[in-house]
């Protein structure tokens, strides 16, 4: 698969990623799950709002003690992604990125007052606005996107990835020595391991096609991610688990759906992800995004919501008993934050 098919493959996600996009229409803060939910959550409530200044927010996590979430946002008046923190018993966001270029990608280190995060403000181009021409929303792997390091609040900024091309999607291991992150330093997208400082840089995954989104296990042997090998153009991604030394490069799912964003379970016995049928599109219609349990060793998997709006981006509290997730969920036009308190199902621990 080359690395045209790839970034032209990317579109589609970029087509699918135009519904985070629109106006919002606010409704309660705390949403009903439907009778399918209910077995697994409850005390849904929506975290971030457009009234916040943003147009649109996702992709959060946790602090370690659970008390902020860090997570990436479209401020009012930009085409492009800014990191922000905040504290879950209210308070006004924080933006901790530099306010320049796109971010993405941020993480709390485990252990330390330190966070990572994906930026391209050291492009020379990085605030030159769009010239409105091509999709509506692309994602592109800009090769000035590098990792970064700074305190909390986003002070003592230190680049870690200086390489030609793109280095992003990054994540701490359990006990914060190490980095696992998707780079296309060597023309394909694959995954690499670091060490917290930015040492030791080197490759994991060795297969043509895109790498990305991973994330250690919770005993840091393993890394879960997801990737797109098939080089049919269709963009279903499949979940796939490979050892910290780059052996036993297994897939879980093995199917024509398009399965995204894993995320482990603090017991590391399963893990919760987005899936959708990209055979709707053929339809004329759009899929929906749902999100779902499974085990490492695949099977069926355990279906967590089934809202008719888009869910996706989950992530577990560090207790395993809160879920944050991005959705539209409440008919929002915009894509933001959700937070509810959860309970897995029997067979997902």
């Amino acid at each position: 698969m080359t690395m045209r098919t790839t970034t032209a493959s990317f579109l589609l996600i970029g087509v699918f990623m135009t519904q985070l996009v629109g106006c919002a229409n606010f409704g309660s803060a705390r949403l009903r799950p439907s009778p399918g939910e209910a077995r697994y959550l409850s005390n849904i409530k929506q975290l971030t709002f457009q009234s916040m200044g943003f147009v649109n927010a996702g992709e959060g996590y946790f602090s370690p003690d659970a008390t902020q979430i860090i997570f990436q946002a479209t401020p009012k008046g930009s085409e492009v992604y800014q990191i922000y923190s905040m504290n879950l018993t209210g308070g006004k966001p924080k933006l901790v990125s530099t306010g320049h270029g796109a971010c993405t990608c941020a993480f709390y280190h485990p252990t330390k007052d330190k966070i990572i995060f994906a930026s391209s403000h050291l492009d020379p181009d990085a605030d030159k606005p769009s010239d409105g021409s091509g999709e509506d929303y692309e994602w592109h792997f800009n090769e000035h996107m590098d990792i970064f390091e700074s305190d909390l609040d986003g002070s003592n900024l230190r680049r870690l990835t200086t390489a030609d091309g793109y280095d992003a999607e990054g994540s701490y291991s359990p006990d914060g020595s190490k980095i696992v992150f998707c780079s296309q330093r060597d023309d394909d997208l694959e995954l690499y391991v670091m060490n917290a400082d930015g040492s030791d840089q080197r490759r994991v995954t060795n297969v043509t096609g895109y790498d990305g989104g991973p994330f250690f296990s919770p005993d840091g042997q393993s890394i879960l991610y997801r990737a797109d090998r098939r080089d049919d153009g269709k963009m279903n991604l499949q979940l796939r688990i490979i050892n910290v030394d780059g052996t036993n490069d297994r897939a879980i799912t093995d199917n024509d759906i398009f399965n995204w964003c894993p995320y482990w379970s603090p017991s590391g016995k399963s893990f919760i992800f987005t899936q959708a049928d990209h055979q709707a599109w053929a339809k004329g219609s759009r899929p929906n995004y749902d999100l779902f349990m499974l085990t490492p060793s695949g099977g069926e998997p355990v279906r967590i919501t089934d809202n008719p709006h888009f869910d996706g981006l989950p992530v577990f509290s560090p207790d395993g008993t809160k879920l944050l997730w991005t959705s539209k969920r409440g008919s929002l036009d915009e894509a933001q934050l959700f937070i509810a308190d959860f309970v897995p199902p029997p067979n997902m621990p």
